[in-house]
């Protein structure tokens, strides 16, 4: 077997087998086959793709190239949540903890952040003490005792997609679906979950900007994890506005607070409680999505669900004085109001734009380098529908000691991401379809 021949049989459109899917990828792996060859054949997958059978073997050899983690210890079928990536997204945040007071265990190894704001990780180290590092023995110990733990991934976890995605980066084949879709599973089929929830963000601050493209790279991923044995759901939610009101990383842990107290954003609530209901039918603890969606009302209506994350928090060594009380949570020192220069009513927001602001500030990294300030971000004033006044403030920027320079630039940035209409707008959808392997449930 040659790797010029795979090359060439996937550039002419064929279809390879498993052992040559296995072939390329542990060859590149150890270093055998080099990195000119990968990037033809991974420019070769982006013009030629791959049927559902040659992307689920994809992804079980990447699942494969490094550590896999038995979850068979822990009791009860565990549900995994992955979300494609957002402004404002801290849905981990509320679905660990109210999932997990609904009797689904919650093994959730979550990563850190890369662009706009951090990742599940940092947001839950704005916490005091929140410790995200534990041994396989006591993460097993806690989701069995508590029913939840949110950790920090393995180092050895999918080392082949590392190493392929590092390569797409820089040869212009990232925006392939399958391999996306097998980028994404891998992770998820090698940290043990049996069963998966994705919620694939759709619009402008999405990594998928079109509703089409979504749904396909949703439909790529159920058909892995159908392929792979994993019963696999898909969500399509938008993100043509960031999630919730809060952008930064103790801003959004102030906010999941206040949303499993039942008084935070209701677009953050009903995108939770969509997932949740799906996480919790998966889990067979619900026979369909009304009667989840009930029982997750009821834990957030009686305060189990806060009581699961005060659980959590004090197991991993966090300061749950700070969640009885969020301000005590990490404070910007300064805050600036960026004021509408127009009247009329909020017709779009287009998250990237506020992402990007919040970078500047410094509550995201532009290198894996970069120090994240827990206590910086935005705090949006207005969401789309609303009525605006000339003169009315739409966003605080929460700063410290980004510069005079950047906190410009950043106010700027968020003047541009608010589109401004002279009439007013109608509500838009929170989510827009439901993937299983049955097919497509457009709403």
């Amino acid at each position: 077997m040659r790797a010029v021949d795979l090359i060439q049989k996937k550039r002419d459109g064929g279809e390879l087998s498993r052992e040559e899917i296995a072939y390329l990828i542990q060859g590149y792996s150890k270093g055998e086959i080099p990195d000119y060859q990968i990037s033809a054949w991974a420019m070769a997958v982006y013009f030629q793709g791959m049927n559902a059978r040659e992307t689920g073997d994809l992804t079980l050899e990447m699942a494969m190239s490094g550590d896999q983690v038995d979850l068979s210890p822990i009791a009860g079928i565990k549900v995994d949540k992955h979300s494609t990536g957002g402004v404002g997204d801290k849905t981990t945040v509320v679905l660990a903890p109210l999932v997990a007071s609904a009797g689904v265990p919650v093994a959730k190894m979550s990563g850190r952040g890369l662009g706009h704001t951090g990742g599940t990780l940092d947001k839950l180290e704005s916490i005091s003490g929140f410790s995200i590092e534990m041994d396989r023995e006591r993460f097993f110990t806690q989701v069995g005792e508590i029913g939840a733990a949110v950790i920090g991934q393995s180092g050895n976890i999918t080392p082949a997609d590392k190493k392929l995605y590092a390569l797409r980066d820089v040869t212009a084949t990232v925006e392939s679906i399958p391999l996306i879709a097998s980028s994404v599973m891998s992770k998820k089929i090698a940290a043990g979950a049996d069963a998966i929830v994705l919620d694939v963000k759709t619009g402008s601050g999405a990594f998928m900007k079109t509703l089409d493209d979504s749904i396909a790279l949703a439909q790529a991923m159920v058909d892995i994890g159908t392929h792979l044995g994993r019963n696999t759901v898909a969500v399509i939610s938008d993100m043509d506005q960031p999630l919730g009101y809060g952008i930064g990383n103790a801003l959004e842990i102030k906010e999941g607070i206040e949303t499993l107290k039942g008084q935070g954003p209701a677009d953050l609530e009903e995108v939770c409680l969509i997932l949740g209901s799906q996480m919790l039918v998966l889990g067979g603890k619900a026979k369909d999505e009304t009667e989840a969606r009930a029982i997750l009302k009821s834990h957030i209506e009686d305060g189990s669900a806060l009581a699961k994350f005060k659980q959590i928090v004090e197991a991993q060594g966090g300061d749950v004085s700070q969640v009885e009380s969020p301000g005590t949570l990490p404070t910007a020192r300064a805050f600036i109001e960026v004021k509408a220069v127009t009247a009329g009513y909020v017709e779009s927001i287009q998250a990237e734009k506020i992402g990007i602001a919040a970078m500047l500030l410094g509550a995201g990294r532009e290198t894996k380098e970069s120090a994240i300030d827990l206590a910086v971000g935005i705090q949006l004033s207005k969401k789309v529908g609303a009525a605006v006044v000339a003169g009315e403030t739409i966003a605080v920027l929460h700063v410290n000691d980004a510069g005079a320079d950047k906190v410009q630039e950043a106010e700027a940035k968020v003047l541009e991401a608010y589109l401004i209409s002279a009439e007013p707008v109608p509500p838009q959808p929170l989510v827009f379809a439901l993937v299983t392997k049955d097919g497509v449930t457009r709403y």
